[in-house]
Order: C-alpha cells, then structure tokens, then sequence
C-alpha cells in the first residue's frame, strides 16, 4: 500500500478518534493494526483470503460507547474527495457482512469533510449513502466541536490535494 495513503488514513483515524472522544464518547482503538499487531508479522502463515482471514483483516477500527451506554463500531476511511472510491461498495459489502460497523468517510477537498454511513449503507435506489457527521445525534457532536476538526482537516489534510 502507498505510504502516503496510511499516512492519510492514520490522520484520518485519529482526527475521528480525537473528536467522538471531545464530544463525551468512550473511544477504544480496536482496528488490526492497533489489537493484532502480532497477526501483521505472521500474515503470510495464514490465508489472508479465507473467511477468517478476511474477518480479521475487516475488524472496524474503532469501538466508541456514547454517553448514553450504547456501543458501535466504527469504520474510518479516508478518502480525497467526496466521491465513492471504485472499490468501496466491495468494501462495504465485506464490512456488513463481518461487522455492520457505522463507517466514517474524511474527505479534505469539500465540506463537509466527514461524512458517515451505516448499514445498510445504501438508500432504497441503491447508491451508497454519507451524511454529515453532526446528523449523527447519537455521538453527541456539537457544531463547535466539529469546527475544531474542520480546522484541522483544512490545516493538515487540505495543503496535500495537489497531486490529487
């Protein structure tokens, strides 16, 4: 994979993380890099192509219990702009079947710059969905809150579209 895309999602994750935690929520890094760095030396002993292998590879990234007790997984992907990337619907499809997570898109070429999604991840027409992350009650984030993210994602994220 291209450094500079884990670069990105890296700031993309912890930019997520960072903001459901200010906005009251509990934020538990649960992603495969962060509880089975172990599995990521011994990869090539297993077949990352079976069913648990991609099981495995699919664990959300984050799990965050909101104030009121409720727990979610969460998904956090980052992404140049707001279009569905090409293999996304494939993504979405592995994610709902292991996991259902709510999914957390970042963008850093318009507003809004994160969008969020859950299962199904499609309207009644099919097309893949993302609303604004502050429509999101049940995280509890408020418009000031976010501006702080917003800020950073036009500070950090923004300079670096000039390839893209």
């Amino acid at each position: 994979m291209d450094p500079e895309q884990i670069l990105k999602g890296r700031m993309a994750e912890s930019l997520v993380s960072e903001l459901l935690r200010e906005a009251g929520n509990q934020v538990y890094s649960f992603g495969y890099e962060s509880t089975l760095q172990n599995l990521t030396q011994v990869e090539k002993v297993f077949n990352r192509d079976c069913e648990i292998g991609e099981k495995i590879r699919d664990i959300p990234d984050l799990l965050v219990v909101n104030k009121n007790g409720e727990p979610f997984f969460i998904e956090v992907k980052f992404r140049w702009h707001q279009k569905w990337h090409k293999d996304d619907p494939k993504m979405l499809n592995r994610l709902s079947h292991f996991w259902r997570p709510i999914i957390i898109f970042v963008n850093c070429r318009r507003k809004p710059y994160f969008l969020i999604t859950k299962p199904p991840y499609r309207d009644k027409s099919g097309e893949l969905k993302g609303l604004p992350l502050e429509s999101a009650d049940y995280l509890n984030i408020s418009k000031d809150i976010l501006g702080k993210y917003i800020f950073l994602v036009e500070k950090y994220l923004t300079p670096t579209l000039n390839n893209h």
